[in-house]
């Protein structure tokens, strides 16, 4: 009897230990994500000239809080302003680390991005790719962000090396409906060209329609209006074609449909 109950002990020991072990999560996790959107709009700005864009990403993080990702996105901005040919994606690749800070219920984020736009472009034109450093503070719904740009180039602007963009956004959901509302502003600072400065503000509603049917998990539909004080007559560098009025930073309601996994 006193070996059978040694043997039980050992059994439950190694059977809870073999429980523990397959319940571990592991620190590493993937997820991607693909939309359809009306309009890509970055910062105020129209980067397809109010036509549809196809968008997806894939990021890795890890369980200490560093992160790495890619995405990517059509564009039109380079064919129709700046003389690109074979210029229509932009594909962007980050890291960084986040995480929070102690029990202040306040959250982390610092990193750099690089955006990257192949394709061919005149020699006297000034290459969109660009460089920039991040670091953001949330609270519940709130986020601050600071982005300032290390490269000699920044979006088809010269000699534009610390240039710099502050954002203020909130993302409030609306109880367990399903529907958040968003908020944002931001002020655009560009080194060397004052004339280009502007701000940019945004309205938006999401709604998860996971709410809906199990089947149509991580998929949401959303609308955002955007508009910007940008001068049309200061952005030489983007000026319509001969017969096109439209500008790139002009107000502007996007829809998209999108999905994550």
């Amino acid at each position: 009897m006193k070996k059978l109950v040694h043997a039980l002990v050992l059994t439950g020991l190694v059977g809870t230990s073999t429980f523990v072990m397959a319940a571990e999560e592991s620190p590493h996790s993937l997820s991607a994500n693909v939309g359809l959107y009306s309009d890509y709009v970055f910062r105020g700005i129209s980067q397809t000239g109010g036509e549809p864009a196809i968008q997806g990403g894939l990021d890795y993080s890890h369980a200490s809080g560093f992160y790495l990702g890619t995405w990517a996105s059509n564009v039109g901005w380079l064919e129709d302003f700046q003389g690109y040919t074979k210029g229509n994606v932009e594909i962007d690749v980050y890291g960084g680390f986040r995480g929070d800070i102690g029990s202040t219920g306040l959250a982390f984020d610092v990193g750099a991005i690089q955006y990257m736009y192949p394709g061919d472009h005149p020699s006297a034109i000034t290459k969109a790719d660009t460089s920039e450093i991040y670091a953001a503070l949330g609270w519940k719904w709130f986020t601050v962000k600071y982005s300032r740009y290390i490269s000699d180039e920044v979006f088809g602007f010269a000699n534009a090396d610390g240039s710099d963009y502050l954002a203020l956004s909130a993302s409030m959901p609306v109880g367990e409906t399903g529907l958040t509302l968003g908020a944002s502003w931001g002020t655009f600072t560009f080194e060397n060209n004052s004339a280009q400065d502007y701000d940019d503000w945004k309205i938006s509603a999401a709604y998860d329609m996971g709410k809906l049917t199990p089947v149509m998990d991580g998929v949401s539909v959303g609308v955002a209006f955007t508009d910007t004080d940008a001068n049309a007559a200061n952005w030489t560098e983007f000026a319509p074609p001969v017969g096109n009025s439209e500008f790139l930073g002009d107000s502007t309601t996007t829809v998209w449909l999108s999905k994550s996994f």
